[in-house]
């Protein structure tokens, strides 16, 4: 577990709410974090954040990741300019889970939709593409 401080009137259900959180990174080192839009609650995307990424979101005030594949820290944002400015952090029950509340710029997907969340099991679209991908990268 990694202590982090993640702010006033978040509480893993002991102590008082102003605690620190001690996040679970688990074996890997890694927990999911969902970025939802702030102002609508539409679910963004869905990434892991290691102790360095979560760090670094802190400092920044910008949302940071851990790519698996790329096996390397990564600025959400930094090729595309489509940052996530994080409002606020939350912590699940278990402490094994964040919620990050963002003002994202732009399209969150590399796809060039607004919500990576942007189709239906049943191949539907379902989502608004708001940037196209081929200028971007």
């Amino acid at each position: 577990m990694t202590n982090v401080d993640t702010g006033p009137g978040v509480g893993a259900g002991s102590g008082s709410d102003d605690d620190p959180i001690d996040v679970d990174f688990g074996e890997n080192g890694l927990v999911p974090a969902v970025a939802q839009d702030v102002e609508t609650g539409e679910v963004l995307m869905l990434a892991y954040v290691s102790p360095e990424a979560l760090q670094r979101t802190r400092e920044t005030g910008e949302a940071h990741y851990y790519s698996r594949s790329r096996e390397e820290l990564w600025h959400k944002g930094g090729t595309s300019g489509h940052t996530q400015a994080v409002e606020e952090i939350r912590v699940d029950c278990d402490a094994d889970t964040l919620l990050y509340l963002v003002d994202q710029s732009a399209g969150a997907c590399h796809t060039g939709h607004r919500s990576c969340f942007y189709r239906t099991i049943d191949g539907e679209n379902v989502g608004e593409r708001v940037f196209d991908p081929g200028e971007v990268y």
